[in-house]
């Protein structure tokens, strides 16, 4: 009788201890996901209300109010856009030195990473701290301004593509990730014959595929959002990235031709159906869509070669 009361009395405290984890657990993961739906709204309703403005007809009066969807939905600010030569062109030398640029700089990171991932390389602790003095210490504009004035690189596309070549940040990323895969892959490949070289295109690039394309990723955000070297290193209109124009555009309290025209439109028609506001945010949009898009391809290969690449210090 006593061993049957003690095994209740166990199986009641056990049931409860059970009740309790559960209710700790469930409290866990909504408090969990509650911070995250909350960050999520604060992250992603700027630019849901940039994207309902740049949707909205500017003539509508609750126009710049809460909105989650356009009152009056228009496309006139985004046909406006699409039809500024200035804009087209900006686009135009954004993607090119996008196309440009992300293989080149993959190119020379990956040569350089697999150079000094072999420690038996003479001289390779002074060729690192070589590489990492740089991260930390930097010339400043106006030396750099003068090596690239030296160099006739101003007002040249190619401003765009040979400064920023190199980072020794991803250069770091993709060596540490190389330094972690099996010897044994190279020294098969050397008794079949095999050089460096080939060893480097056929056995050590397929696997760095994750690795690669985070720095392909980061590559291609850096170099379609740059705006500050077109602002620097170029002069001529048709040399400005779209990241330079939006800027542009935002500083400006009208957008030259594009917004004359839509005035002009808005007196014939006596209304405004876009306005100096809407053309910002829609210019805005697309600047920011097509670098958003990209992630969704490439995020399985990001987290992947954040995590391995960075297991190594």
């Amino acid at each position: 009788m006593e061993n049957e009361v003690a095994r209740v009395s166990k199986s009641t405290a056990i049931s409860n201890r059970l009740q309790r984890h559960t209710l700790a657990t469930i409290t866990g993961n909504a408090c969990v996901y509650g911070s995250l739906i909350c960050l999520f709204i604060i992250t992603f309703f700027p630019f849901w209300h940039i994207f309902v403005l740049s949707l909205n007809d500017a003539s509508d009066p609750a126009y710049g109010q809460f909105m989650l969807w356009p009152n009056e939905f228009s496309l006139e600010s985004y046909k406006t856009v699409l039809k500024d030569s200035e804009i087209l062109n900006s686009i135009l030398v954004t993607v090119g030195r996008t196309i440009v640029g992300v293989p080149l700089t993959l190119a020379c990171i990956s040569m350089l990473a697999y150079a000094l991932s072999k420690r038996e390389l003479v001289g390779w602790r002074g060729i690192n701290l070589f590489f990492i003095f740089t991260m930390y210490f930097g010339g400043g504009l106006i030396p750099t301004y003068m090596i690239v004035r030296s160099l006739h690189l101003i007002d040249s596309f190619w401003v765009f593509i040979f400064p920023g070549v190199i980072s020794v940040f991803w250069m770091i990323l993709v060596r540490t990730y190389m330094e972690g895969l099996p010897k044994e892959m190279e020294e098969a490949a050397q008794m079949e014959g095999a050089n460096d070289i080939q060893i480097f295109l056929k056995v050590i690039l397929p696997v760095c595929t994750p690795v690669m394309a985070t720095i392909a990723l980061f590559s291609a955000i850096s170099h379609w959002n740059a705006w500050y070297d077109s602002y620097i290193y170029t002069y001529a209109a048709s040399l400005k990235t779209l990241s330079a124009v939006l800027v542009k555009i935002l500083n400006q309290y009208q957008t030259n031709d594009m917004l004359n025209e839509a005035q002009q439109l808005a007196n014939e028609q006596r209304k405004m159906p876009v306005s100096s506001e809407t053309i910002r945010m829609a210019v805005t949009m697309v600047a920011t869509l097509p670098i958003i898009f990209l992630y969704p391809l490439l995020q399985k290969y990001f987290l992947k070669g954040m995590l391995i690449g960075s297991v190594k210090g």
